[in-house]
Parts: structure tokens; C-alpha cells; sequence
């Protein structure tokens, strides 16, 4: 560790933001080394600023700690800079807290929250001085494990990882982690651990399974190849919200992150049905806290941290079912200690007086809302379940309580869209430019902007949109430049999502494991960092995919009839195959599903998983 320290030291004046890279923070767990049975590496693939903010990380983190012969430490990617000088010098990945390589602990686990963060994952392994193959790391250990949303489907990824957990992770971690310390006397070999870990419920081997494939490039069938490997593996849940671990401080950075505050994870999961959202099919069942652990959580964390501003955290926080209760009895402390209440994730359509009057204690500067289709038919489409009345009765609202700025989210490419649809957008945002002007100046503010957002759609596993097609890239970029064509007043800004990279988004969401060579080869030739615009190389992985013979319109641009095998197929995520494909009919015919709270629509979730509204009838 010395010399590691040493050899850190001597570079840190020659990189940007040294604070990511010594540790030492605030809230940071140092334990003796000499009393410590498993050594965890908590490795967000993606730069200190971005996996700092990430709630997920906070969680686990603590959880692991709070073993007393456990140790979990953090580990991010490092910006190309400090990269190199780890290279230049002979550093090889290391974890904050300890300062050890991370090649030595019992597991390294990375989380997956993005798919253009893949390459990073081997970057970072080869950074640590491991062979990035999980096929020619033969020794026990390190293990490394996968989590986080695009386990959904790993596929692309199942060549670098030994295991992957699926679903929520506060309890199937102390399960997998427990079954170690228990066998790790035995001396026993990587496959014989791997064939226990396999009977926990959530863990998922990808090489205890064969995939075959049609003629045409379809899977046939996956199939496990050893007796401990389920057929079908089931996500975990959390089925009481309530009792579940929840850590009493956060890792106070040196440096500003992402989101530098204090988060209340308030629920999980999310009522809506939005055909586009992974996360709102992957997360469910609707599951709440309750106002006292909100406030008891909010308290000790604040206190703990000494931070200034506390975020409420969900899919839709203003779809808890006391929400002017929260607020209230929140607001009774955040008040007196002048403390910041952020509530993110509004919806349209149940905005209020209440939550505005809220909002206004943090930033009164502007709104962000996502209508994501410009025409009524299209938002019917997707299931958004919001009406244009809607959307400018909370834009009036927004307006007469002095706002003078309104972003709003929309994607292109969607299922059935027109250019009476994508013209829809611009018209969507003229009446809200009126809106402006309509009202009364003494309530309004001085000025007004407008910023119109576009993303590219991008067909998800396990959502009913997972069959359809992605747009063309030729396609997009008509429909980019057709949208500019209908926005005329200067009021209105518009920014357009950088296609390229929702190409290889809709790849590695929907690929197979041939996919795996691709991910490979793009990162032998310099392909990391790929979520960065100054470091995305398309060209780069465009050569790679021609290389591989992987022919990028198969995974993204074609329809997918509803009995095909799926590269995710043999993976269970509660929301039953037979209701995305009827959700997927509705959508063709424009009609809408009710929310969960207006009564259970069947999608398969099973009340005993602890939501809300499950099997609540209409």
C-alpha cells in the first residue's frame, strides 16, 4: 500500500480533480485489514463525479460494512488523464478506501446502470492487471459480479463476468457473500463455488448455460448445462419497504459530484406503464415508505452529512399516496433547519399548488417536464396518460407562480410516428410560448425560454416497446432536421440527442452473447469511455462490428415477432411476456391502460411481492 500511496502522490498535481483519486472523505469506512474475512471492491464504471451520486452505490456500500468482518470499498473509472500516469508509473487499479490493488480482494462487482458504460467495465479490469475474460481468470478469486438495471439482459456482457445478480440486491448480497466466508475455508475451485451461488435465488451463471441459435441469427434455445443451474432465473425483491437497510450516513466528497446532497429513496417502482420505460416495468411492484421512515431517514442523514439539500428519490415521487402529508411533515424540519427539499421525478398531471410552493424553496428558476410525444395519439401510443389540457394547466400554473424557464422532454422515433407527430412537438411548444404571453404580466416573470429536448427512442428488454424496431439513423436524422424546419420563434431552443450513440445503445440492449466479441474488440481498439461525447468513437466500433460480421440493423432496427427466443428469455422479471405483447397490441391500436392505482392491470406481479396496488381491482 505504501508504495502505491507514493507512487499516487507523485502524480496528483498533474491530473484534474485529484480529490477523485485519495480517498479519505468524510463517512468513508477504514477497517484493520487483519480482521477482515471478505474484501468486497465496489467498482462503478463510470468517473468519481457520476458514480459518487449514485444511490444504488451508497446502499450496498453500507450494508456490506455494517458486517463487522466485512469490508466493501469504492472504485471508480479514471478520466483518461490520471489514466495514464497510472500506466506511465505502475499503478494499478486501486480502491479508495485502502488504497490496494483491487486484483487482490475476494470480489469485484460492478453495477450496470448504463449500456455505453460496458467498455469501461473492461478497461477497469485490465487497468487492476486481470485478464478481462472471466474464462482465463482461473483462480477463485477475485469473483466478479454483475448488478444494476441492464442485468435485465447481459448477454453482451456474460463472456467478462462470473455471476450476475438480478433484481434488488440488499438481501441476495449478504446471501452471496455469506456463502463465501462459509466455503472459503475449503479452498473449494471458482465452478464449485459458482454451482452453490447458482441455488441462491437472483444469481445468474452465464456459463453454466449453452445458447444455440437458428440459421437466420435468432436464439433457438438456452439451455443450463449444470444440474444447479435454474431454468429460469427469478429477480429478487424487496417486498417490504419499510425494514429494509437503509444506510444513516453518505461518503461526503472533497469535490462537487453529479448531485452533491443528501437522498431519500421514498419508493420503488412505478404505477405509470410508460411502454418505453425499462425502469418502470424492471422496477415494479409500486412499493412506498412511510411518512416516519421518510422523515426518520431524512433527519439522521442530513445531521450526518451536513448537507444543505435533500433529494426525495423515485421513478415519480409525486405519486407516493400521501404526498401532501410528506411534504408537510417534512417541511416542519427541513424549514427550521434550512434545508432544501428537491423533489425530482414530477409528473404532468398530478403537479400542484402544493408541489409547486414546494419546488420553490429549492430553485424557482425552471421546470422540467416530459410530455415525450407532441400529439395526443402518440402520447396514447406510449401509454403516457397525460392530455394537453393537462400539460398546460401545469404550465399555467408555472408561469403565474413566476417561472420563466419550462424544459420539455421528448423522444423521436417512437413506435407508429408521423411528422404530424414530430410537428406536434414544435406546435406543443408554440401553445406553451402563448401561454406565456397570455398571462397576466404581474404574475409572469420578465422573460421566457423554452428548451425543447429530443432523445432517440431505444427498444428495452422487458418493456412492450422491446419487439419494435429502432429508427434508421438515416431515418432520425430526417426527423431531426424536420423538427428544426417546424420551430420558428427564437424563444423556443431545441436540442437533439446525438444519435449514434442510441445505436449502440439499441445493440447492447437487445444483443445476443455474439455481441460479446464486438464489446471486445471495440475496447482492444481504444473504445471506452463511450457515454462521453469528447471520447465516443463510433467509426471505431463501426469497424468492429463489420469485423465481427455483426450486422447492427439485426439488433436494432428489426421487428421482433412476440414468439421469438430472446437473448433475456431465460430470465425473470415478474412482468409476465404474455402482458408486454398485449400492452404491445393496444399501443398499435393507440389505446391506453389504466395506472395501477385505478386497478390491476394483470401484468403479472404477484401480490405477496409487496406492491401497493397489486390485484386491486378497478
Amino acid at each position: 500500500m505504501e508504495e502505491i500511496k507514493q507512487k499516487i502522490e507523485k502524480v496528483l498535481l498533474k491530473t484534474q480533480k485529484p480529490a477523485r483519486y485519495i480517498g479519505g472523505e468524510i463517512g468513508s469506512v477504514v477497517k484493520d485489514k487483519s480482521k477482515v474475512d471478505v474484501r468486497f471492491a465496489f467498482c462503478f464504471p463510470d468517473t468519481y463525479d457520476v458514480g459518487m451520486s449514485h444511490l444504488g452505490m451508497k446502499i450496498l456500500y453500507g450494508l456490506k460494512n455494517n458486517v463487522p468482518n466485512w469490508w466493501c470499498e469504492r472504485v471508480f473509472m479514471p478520466e483518461t488523464d490520471f489514466e495514464q500516469h497510472m500506466r506511465d508509473n505502475g499503478i494499478p487499479l486501486y480502491a479508495l478506501e485502502s488504497l490496494d490493488p483491487i486484483r487482490d480482494f475476494d470480489f469485484i462487482g460492478f453495477t450496470l446502470q448504463y449500456e455505453l458504460s460496458y467498455n469501461n467495465v473492461l478497461q477497469m479490469l485490465d487497468l487492476a492487471g486481470l485478464p478481462v475474460l472471466a474464462k482465463d481468470r482461473k483462480g477463485l478469486t477475485p469473483i466478479v459480479v454483475g448488478g444494476g438495471p441492464c442485468v435485465c439482459n447481459p448477454e453482451p456482457m456474460a463472456d467478462f463476468f462470473d455471476l450476475f445478480i438480478l433484481g434488488e440486491g440488499e438481501e441476495v448480497n449478504l446471501e452471496l457473500l455469506s456463502l463465501y466466508e462459509k466455503m472459503k475455508p475449503q479452498n473449494p475451485t471458482k465452478e464449485e463455488f459458482l454451482r452453490q451461488a447458482a441455488k441462491i435465488e437472483g444469481i445468474y451463471v452465464p456459463s453454466f448455460y449453452d445458447v444455440e441459435y437458428n440459421e437466420d441469427g435468432t436464439v433457438k434455445a438456452i439451455t443450463p448445462n449444470v444440474p444447479e443451474a435454474k431454468p429460469k432465473i427469478r429477480k429478487r425483491i424487496i417486498a417490504d419497504f419499510d425494514k429494509v437497510y437503509y444506510p444513516d450516513s453518505f461518503v461526503v466528497p472533497f469535490s462537487q459530484i453529479v448531485h452533491d446532497r443528501s437522498v431519500v429513496e421514498v419508493l420503488r417502482g412505478c404505477i405509470r406503464g410508460c411502454r418505453f420505460c425499462q425502469a418502470g416495468f424492471i422496477y415494479r411492484p409500486f412499493r412506498e415508505k412511510s411518512i416516519d421512515t421518510i422523515r426518520r431517514e431524512t433527519e439522521c442523514l442530513c445531521e450526518q452529512t451536513g448537507y444543505e439539500e435533500v433529494s426525495l428519490s423515485s421513478l415519480s415521487t409525486s405519486d407516493h399516496t400521501q404526498i401532501k402529508e410528506l411534504l408537510l411533515n417534512l417541511s416542519e424540519y427541513t424549514d427550521k433547519e434550512q434545508v432544501n427539499l428537491a423533489l425530482p421525478s414530477l409528473r404532468l398531471d398530478n403537479f400542484s399548488e402544493e408541489l409547486m410552493e414546494r419546488l420553490q424553496a429549492v430553485r424557482k428558476s425552471g421546470l422540467t417536464f416530459a410530455p415525450e410525444a407532441g400529439t395526443q395519439r402518440l402520447r396514447d401510443v406510449i401509454n403516457k396518460n397525460i392530455t394537453e389540457e393537462e400539460i398546460m394547466r401545469t404550465c399555467k400554473m408555472a408561469f403565474e407562480g413566476g417561472y420563466t424557464q419550462v424544459k420539455l422532454y421528448f423522444m423521436l422515433g417512437l413506435p407508429t410516428e408521423t411528422d404530424e407527430d414530430i410537428k406536434g412537438i414544435a406546435d406543443l411548444a408554440e401553445k406553451v410560448l402563448d401561454l406565456y404571453y397570455a398571462t397576466p404580466k404581474e404574475k409572469r416573470g420578465r422573460t421566457i425560454q423554452i428548451a425543447v429536448s429530443t432523445a432517440t427512442f431505444v427498444p428495452k428488454p422487458f418493456t412492450p416497446f422491446e419487439f419494435e424496431p429502432q429508427a434508421t439513423p438515416e431515418e432520425i436524422l430526417r426527423k431531426q432536421d424536420y423538427l428544426r424546419s417546424c420551430i420558428k420563434s427564437k424563444k423556443i431552443k431545441l436540442s437533439c440527442h446525438f444519435q449514434q450513440t442510441s445505436i449502440l445503445e439499441a445493440v447492447l440492449a437487445r444483443g445476443d452473447r455474439k455481441v460479446c466479441k464486438a464489446v471486445y474488440e471495440a475496447w482492444r481498439k481504444g473504445c471506452y469511455l463511450d457515454s462521453w461525447d469528447e471520447h465516443f468513437k463510433y467509426d471505431l466500433w463501426r469497424q468492429t462490428f463489420e469485423e465481427c460480421g455483426i450486422d447492427t440493423a439485426f439488433y436494432a432496427n428489426r421487428l421482433r415477432s412476440y414468439d421469438e427466443v430472446s437473448p433475456w428469455s431465460h430470465l425473470d422479471y415478474l412482468v409476465s411476456h404474455e402482458f408486454l405483447v398485449r400492452e404491445n397490441k393496444k399501443a398499435h391500436l393507440a389505446q391506453t391502460t389504466r395506472n395501477c392505482k385505478e386497478g390491476c392491470s394483470g401484468c403479472g406481479i404477484k401480490p405477496e411481492y409487496g406492491g401497493v396496488y397489486c390485484g386491486k381491482k378497478a
